[in-house]
């Protein structure tokens, strides 16, 4: 009896809105020529409920870093922010607040100032629990 093999497609690890990405390349465009060649997105232990978002420009990718395009920017995230951000989708929202909105799935719940967040733990959880959302969650 043969096995069958299932094969998943699996979720884009990050993606960026039209919107988000004319805005990231009006950014990259204004930095110094060489210093902005990707747009690294990160996972940091830190803020009012345990994680929080880091988006910034680097030269280029490092090891292991999972490597992407997305509406024409390329986007570099590293192996240990890799499975928090699995999905993610990252828009631009103008208005009074205007900045990057992040639609994670693997959030289990965020602090009402939508930098920083909690995932649910599983057997292998990287991080501690850290509760409340106090004044963490200054701008």
């Amino acid at each position: 009896m043969s096995r069958m093999e299932i094969t998943e497609t699996p979720l884009t690890l990050v993606s960026l809105t039209e919107s988000a990405a004319a805005k990231i390349r009006d950014l990259m465009a204004e930095e110094p020529e060489g210093e902005a060649s990707v747009l690294r997105i990160a996972v940091q232990g830190g803020g009012c409920s345990g994680f929080q978002y880091a988006l910034g420009f680097d030269r280029g990718a490092q090891e292991g870093d999972s490597e992407l395009e997305s509406h024409g920017v390329p986007v570099v995230v590293d192996p240990f922010s890799a499975p928090y951000l699995s999905g993610t989708e990252i828009d631009w929202v103008e208005g009074l607040q205007a900045g990057f909105a992040i639609n994670n799935p693997n959030v289990s719940s965020a602090c009402g100032c939508g930098h920083s967040f909690q995932v649910e733990e599983g057997d292998d959880a990287a991080a501690e629990h850290v509760g409340g959302c106090g004044s963490g969650c200054s701008h």
